[in-house]
């Protein structure tokens, strides 16, 4: 029969009560890291040589992670994404992904992923129950490719974009990276593209979470900024439905119904009011903001033998210490220590 942790089923979902901060804010996303390699080196997540990755047995097993979303579903947790680092490197990624499809209820199952494998993996995922997918491209120009990633690889993260389309992947959102004097001149080549391949593309604005901690606010290219320019080159935006409030992105369509825009602005324009979301590093951490400076270790929970209502109470105490912003824009932020692909994308 199992270990009683495993004793989860569609009835005895809702016993407990679901996940609200001392703001009233319910959380039903958690974003899971599965590994903080990565097979390229972005300059706003990483740094270019000499990396220290986190050994094997530090990270958490496929086991732990799904036990860590059997108890998040308990609590109201819904929907799952999956991150890294890049978590295609992460071996063996699809039967991580069928055994949290199989996790009572959960509804959706995504990844973000810069696309490098996805050609070879996408298949395999959707059959295991991945739902959809996020692609990070931030140009269309190997030139600029390689300046951000300062790796090779746009031919396969377009391979890897009409692998997932074949294979049934949908919604399929392009994640770009919006840097002052680097990915202007690739915007309107992005627009079009995700136009002709009828894919949602999303910007985000550069926040202060690369390794080498050279961000400043001038590097910062607005979503205002950006609108601006897309409607330039293209074609009028008009605002669009937005069915899901806790969403990051602030979405536009065009006026001549070909094709919809996300703005994702933590830094001109922050959305934590409505945040929903929580997150678990690759070693088993659970942070309540991707700019936390605390973090709640699960993973001695997950390895120390104990009870679903004790970790259970781990995911309270972290929901409830949720600040009411990550204050980028005050004078008091606190830059977290740890850059991006060692929380989690």
């Amino acid at each position: 029969m199992g270990p009683p942790w495993h004793r989860f089923t569609e009835s005895n979902m809702t016993e407990r009560e679901p996940l609200y901060d001392a703001l009233g804010r319910v959380h039903t996303s958690l974003r899971i890291s599965v590994t903080d390699r990565c097979n390229i080196r972005c300059f706003y997540c990483m740094p270019e040589e000499n990396v220290r990755f986190r050994p094997r047995h530090e990270l958490l097993t496929f086991e732990e992670i799904t036990r860590l979303a059997r108890v998040m579903a308990s609590l109201g947790v819904n929907k799952l994404r999956l991150t890294g680092g890049e978590p295609l490197v992460r071996a063996e990624l699809p039967k991580l992904v069928a055994q949290l499809a199989a996790v009572p209820g959960i509804h959706e199952i995504a990844l973000t992923t810069n696309g490098i494998l996805l050609a070879e993996q996408a298949q395999a995922l959707k059959d295991a129950g991945l739902t959809r997918v996020n692609i990070s491209l931030d140009a269309m120009t190997e030139e600029t490719f390689r300046r951000i990633s300062r790796r090779d690889g746009l031919d396969r993260v377009i391979a890897g974009i009409h692998a997932a389309k074949h294979v049934g992947l949908a919604p399929i959102r392009l994640n770009t990276v919006a840097i002052k004097g680097i990915t202007e001149p690739e915007i309107p080549a992005l627009a079009r593209f995700a136009r002709d391949e009828q894919l949602e593309l999303r910007f985000i604005e550069f926040m202060p979470l690369d390794a080498d901690q050279q961000w400043n606010n001038d590097q910062v290219l607005t979503g205002e900024e950006i609108r601006r320019q897309l409607e330039a080159a293209i074609g009028p935006l008009e605002p669009a439905d937005r069915p899901d409030l806790s969403q990051p992105a602030m979405d536009y369509q065009y006026a001549d119904g070909n094709g919809r825009i996300g703005f994702i602005n933590p830094v001109s324009q922050p959305f934590c009011g409505d945040c929903n979301r929580l997150r678990v590093t690759a070693e088993g951490q659970l942070r309540n903001c991707l700019f936390s400076t605390v973090e709640w270790d699960a993973r001695a929970l997950l390895r120390a033998s104990a009870t679903d209502d004790e970790l259970a109470q781990l995911i309270r105490d972290c929901v409830r210490a949720k600040k009411p912003g990550h204050g980028i824009d005050s004078s008091e932020f606190i830059r977290p220590q740890r850059a991006m692909y060692q929380i989690g994308g």
